[in-house]
Parts: C-alpha cells; sequence; structure tokens
C-alpha cells in the first residue's frame, strides 16, 4: 500500500491468479470514473464534482468496504473505495516478467492489460512507454555486490502520444465487448452488476471474448512496437509477439535464468 502498488499472484504459481484476480477488479475500478452511467446505455454520465473530504469513503462499488481479500487469507485495503482514486493513473508492465534480451525483443503481453481497456468507464486514455537501460543497471547475470546498481549506465524513457481509447480501433473493440455484455446479460441478470467483477462463463472464457482480448493486447504491443523503432532498434520478427513463441522460449526446460536465446528471464 505505500508503494500505492497491487499484489498479484501469478497462476504458474497459484490458484488464485490469472486474468479475473482481484487486483484486476481494482485496477479496473481506479482507472474509471464516478458517478456512473449506465456503461450500456446510451445516456452520458452525470458531469463528475469535486468531491468534499468528509464523502471520500462513499463507495458505490462494493457497499463501503474498505478492505478486499486476494486469496481469502490476506485483508488488503481496497484503493477504488477512496472517490478521490478516482480516474486514477494506472503504470502496469504488460509482459509480466523481467526479460532482458541481447537485441531488446520483447515478449508477449499479458491479456490484463485488454481488460482494463475494455472495461474500464469511462474509456480510460493510454500512454505507450518504453523504457531501456535497465539492464544495463540491474542485469539478471549480475554477480556480487548483486543489490547495488551498476553507476554509468544510461537509462532512456520514450513517451509516446496519449490514445484515446474511446476513438479508432479501441473504440470498436470497446463496442464489441459492450455488445458482448448485452447478449450475455440476456441469460444472466448478475452481469454488469458490479465494475470489474466477470463470472459470466462467456465473458471469461468464450472465444469471441478471448479473441476480442488478444486483439485488444496486440493493438497495444503495436504503439510499444512503435516507440522501439523510433529509437533505431530493428523490427521484431512477427512471430514474437504470440504465446505460442515463448511457451518454447529457451527450449532449456526452466523458467528463469538464462535461456538458449540468450535471453534472461526472472518473475517479478
Amino acid at each position: 500500500m505505500y508503494g500505492q502498488t497491487l499484489p498479484a499472484h501469478r497462476s504458474a504459481y497459484s490458484q488464485f491468479g490469472g486474468l479475473f484476480q482481484p487486483s484486476m477488479t481494482q485496477a479496473i475500478r481506479l482507472l474509471s470514473a464516478q458517478p456512473f452511467s449506465d456503461p450500456f446505455s446510451d445516456k452520458p454520465a452525470p458531469p463528475v464534482e469535486p468531491t468534499p473530504p468528509h464523502e471520500n469513503l462513499v463507495d458505490p462499488f462494493t457497499n463501503g468496504s474498505l478492505f478486499y481479500s486476494t486469496n481469502h487469507a490476506d485483508h488488503l485495503h481496497s484503493p477504488s473505495a477512496y472517490l478521490n482514486a478516482r480516474h486514477s493513473w494506472v503504470h502496469i508492465f504488460p509482459e509480466g516478467k523481467i526479460h532482458q534480451h541481447p537485441d531488446k525483443i520483447m515478449r508477449y503481453f499479458k491479456w490484463g492489460v485488454a481488460r482494463l481497456i475494455l472495461e474500464s468507464e469511462p474509456a480510460p486514455i493510454v500512454v505507450p512507454i518504453y523504457t531501456e537501460g535497465c539492464d544495463e543497471v540491474y542485469h539478471e547475470s549480475r554477480t556480487f555486490p548483486r543489490v547495488l546498481p551498476r553507476p554509468g549506465k544510461k537509462l532512456v524513457t520514450t513517451f509516446g502520444q496519449q490514445i484515446d481509447t474511446e476513438q479508432g480501433d479501441f473504440g470498436e473493440m470497446r463496442k464489441k465487448w459492450k455488445s458482448l455484455v448485452e447478449k450475455a446479460k440476456q441469460n444472466d441478470d448478475d452481469v454488469g452488476r458490479h465494475l470489474g467483477v466477470l463470472t459470466n462463463e462467456q465473458l471469461m472464457n468464450g472465444d469471441e471474448a478471448r479473441k476480442l482480448r488478444e486483439a485488444c493486447t496486440k493493438r497495444v504491443r503495436d504503439e510499444i512496437i512503435k516507440l522501439r523503432r523510433s529509437r533505431g532498434l530493428p523490427d521484431e520478427d512477427p512471430k514474437s509477439g504470440l504465446v505460442e513463441t515463448w511457451r518454447e522460449e529457451g527450449m532449456t526446460g526452466q523458467r528463469e535464468g538464462r535461456m538458449a536465446d540468450g535471453s534472461w528471464v526472472k518473475d517479478t
């Protein structure tokens, strides 16, 4: 909480990990603004007024709950319970792990970024960011003193233009998502009742929903590739953005460390 981070579980190690874990709900709610109109209605949302300090804990999401759990055992403060946290900035690393490749090739992106774009209300603004040099400061192959950063290295952060996800390709994807939700509502009264919470099987694992998340995630990755190209780096092999490519990563049978392709990998 002090670091303003949301705890996450990895599916590879925990049954509580994955695309629909509670911290994803928190992230979607933090990106969203209040008060909300019905996200599937044509009526505009009422204007967002400054929140009086004494009303800061009024929570339309979870009936005033100030806590949530990620595994039925922990007890965490719920940042989305605070009205002054509405329409927040959420910074994500969609590769989901440390990946240091000699040619600065990126892994595929996790689908969580698609949930943030498709389900937040109103549509969030996306700012693509590409960072270089962290592998020089903290390369995974470093030895003693491992905990200390390496001095004299160059760090570069490149920011792209902000993207209005209510327009263009992202806007079309959001429309398709709302159409899927409307279809699911016909057979499930609970659909859309709680922002950021999905329990409907078709919306979670249906082919249309999965393909939409895949397309949205690829579109985000394409924006990062533009920044990578602007830095003078060569274009990637298109296969680099596919999950299937990294299922055979390194061909060493290990999850972390130095892989056969020369990259270094570590779970975050």
